[in-house]
């Protein structure tokens, strides 16, 4: 990361917080001894700003023997921490300032590490000739070094589950066991709801703590904008404050500081620390952090670091919530754009849409049928590369120009979906899609028959009758009409694939989030959704359709939607002249 780079300052500020109560300059380091970030200090006595010191190699900026000539690279005690993995010092080297002195310095290394290898490590200098308080001994070394790896590990890790998170309660949770014990003894998260109510959302105290007192949880008074609380005031926008006895002690002067004042005499609080959670927006809510031993205050330092992890849950929580309201536009506006499903005396038809789980993004999943001027139907289900608002814009596009193509021609499916590519290619600003356009036609005298092709998309799934299950038949899918999906560059072979459905057999067309998920691959999927269908066919289709989506995999983070056609069972009394014939095709369908 450099000067310029997204997350740069608000990276160097929090480094900045966590190691501002040091009288020792800190340089942190990646592996191959390139400056990532330094505290106020290190600028200080280097006479250099972080901006001219991140992203240049240490040794060659710094690092000089005490004659001024530069160390031999090779010879480098420094750079040897992150190769040998044990922390090392120097008691006669010199760094170079920003005005080409040498600036002699006692310096202590320690490596950085993660997943069980050195990925970095973090320096501790002072100047020895200076008034600067010393580097000290070897075991202050050692404690000053384990506490500033101790809050690196913090800052990282703070930083890490933080920006992963895009549900409000999963960043809520995560906050409280990082600061806990780390920074403090207890902790309370209070959010503003989006009617603008306070509620405290999270208690979370030491192991072995009374569970009782995390009853403080749930709706809390308004904050009385006329009232001196410390807490009431962050929630307006105040500056972080520091509780010490005294404050903790003034009578409340409002419904909010009255219970504030109580949740902090019901732990013995010694100190406190209100912090806002704030963004760009709004204040969102607030931490009190809480510390019951005596002698322990938070220092300045402290209260700066807890003021920067605010601001990123407050930018978190802010992020997460605009994801949520975005969200759920775009679904209600995909299952607007999912069309009312024909009715006929003759074909049964379901559908589903499932959006995404929450924290997920909604994807561009859908489905479609519609009558053809030929009597046919037909039937569609497609998944548009895209998210949330986007993809349902790019679906609506997608949708209603193949419904336009497959009405103005009597023609294959397959020449159909060709005309689509080239469309979407031209008009539309879809990249890629996957889908299924399929005919379900019936001869005046013969059985049902299906023509469809597939641009790159999970095969449909056929299940003959439920009665003939029990006699052997078996689900299977249709492999055959497979193409390249649309935005590939076209495909001049693509197919078309035909196929006899018999009486009473039901055809399902879904999307990839039926049988994909993190973790497992498509073919498992597709065998498990094979079995699953065969155990419920002979549900109704509508209960049918709703026991498919059960087989969605754990862990999926996808939408789905499916499509299901049963065909009406043979209920004729007298067989046509060639039903002589069928036999035959159901012993085709069974192979």
């Amino acid at each position: 990361m450099v000067p310029g780079d997204s997350g740069w300052e608000d990276e160097q500020r929090l480094i900045g917080s966590a190691f501002a109560g040091l009288a020792a300059g800190v340089l942190l380091l990646d592996a191959g001894g390139r400056i990532l970030a330094v505290n106020p200090r290190a600028e200080e006595l280097l006479g250099r700003s972080a901006a001219a010191m991140v992203g240049a190699g240490a040794h060659e900026l710094l690092h000089r023997s005490p004659d001024g000539a530069v160390v031999p690279r090779a010879r480098c005690p420094l750079l040897a921490v992150v190769q040998t993995g044990r922390p090392a010092w120097g008691a006669s080297d010199a760094f170079l300032t920003g005005d080409g002195r040498t600036l002699p310095v006692r310096w202590s290394a320690a490596p950085i590490v993660h997943g069980g290898r050195p990925v970095g490590m973090a320096v501790l200098f002072a100047d020895i000739a200076g008034s600067s308080a010393p580097v000290g001994s070897e075991a202050s070394q050692v404690s000053l070094l384990q506490d500033l790896t101790e809050r690196l590990t913090l800052v990282g890790a703070i930083t890490g589950v933080l920006s992963e998170t895009l549900d409000v309660e999963e960043a809520v949770d995560l906050l409280g066991p990082l600061l806990v014990p780390e920074l403090a003894d207890w902790v309370a998260v209070d959010l503003r709801t989006p009617e603008g109510d306070i509620r405290r959302v999270a208690v979370l105290g030491p192991a072995g703590r009374d569970a009782t007192l995390e009853a403080w949880r749930g709706p809390l008074p308004p904050p009385t904008a006329l009232s001196q609380s410390a807490l009431v005031q962050v929630l307006h926008g105040a500056e972080p404050l520091v509780l010490g006895a005294r404050e903790m002690a003034e009578p409340p002067d409002a419904p909010l500081a009255a219970v504030q004042a109580g949740f902090l005499r019901a732990l013995g609080a010694t100190s406190a620390a209100v912090v806002p959670l704030s963004s760009a927006r709004e204040v969102t809510g607030a931490i009190t952090a809480v510390r019951t031993g005596a002698g322990r205050p938070f220092t300045d330092g402290e209260l700066a670091l807890l003021a920067d992890i605010g601001h990123r849950a407050g930018v978190a929580i802010d992020n997460a919530r605009l994801f949520g309201e975005q969200r759920d536009i775009a679904t209600a506006m995909q299952r607007h754009l999912l069309t009312e499903l024909p009715r006929g005396p003759d074909l049964q038809l379901a559908a589903r849409y499932q959006p995404a789980p929450a924290g997920s993004r909604v994807g561009g999943d859908w489905y479609d049928a519609f009558p053809l001027s030929d009597g046919a139907t037909a039937l569609v289900i497609g998944d548009v590369i895209g998210h949330d608002l986007q993809a349902a814009a790019r679906m609506a596009q997608l949708r209603n120009i193949l419904r336009a193509l497959a009405w103005d021609r009597h023609e294959a499916p397959a020449a159909v979906v060709a005309r689509l590519d080239d469309a979407m290619t031209s008009l539309t600003d879809v990249p890629m899609a996957t889908m299924i356009l399929a005919y379900a036609e019936q001869s005046p005298n013969g059985p049902w028959r299906l023509r469809w092709t597939s641009a790159g998309h999970p095969p449909p799934l056929l299940l003959p009758a439920a009665g003939t299950l029990s006699r052997g038949g078996a689900a299977r899918y249709l492999d055959a009409g497979q193409g390249l999906v649309l935005g590939a560059g076209g495909d001049p072979g693509r197919p078309t694939g035909t196929e006899d459905l018999p009486a009473g057999s039901t055809l399902l067309l879904f999307t990839d989030g039926l049988v994909e998920a993190p973790g497992t691959d498509l073919e498992t999927g597709l065998e498990e959704l094979r079995r699953h269908a065969t155990s419920v066919a002979e549900y109704p289709l509508e209960e049918f359709c709703e026991q498919i989506l059960r087989a969605v995999p754990p862990g999926s983070t996808d939408d789905t939607a499916l499509l299901a056609l049963r065909v009406p069972p043979d209920t004729r009394g007298i067989r046509s002249p060639g039903a002589d014939a069928r036999p035959d095709r159901r012993r085709r369908l069974s192979r």
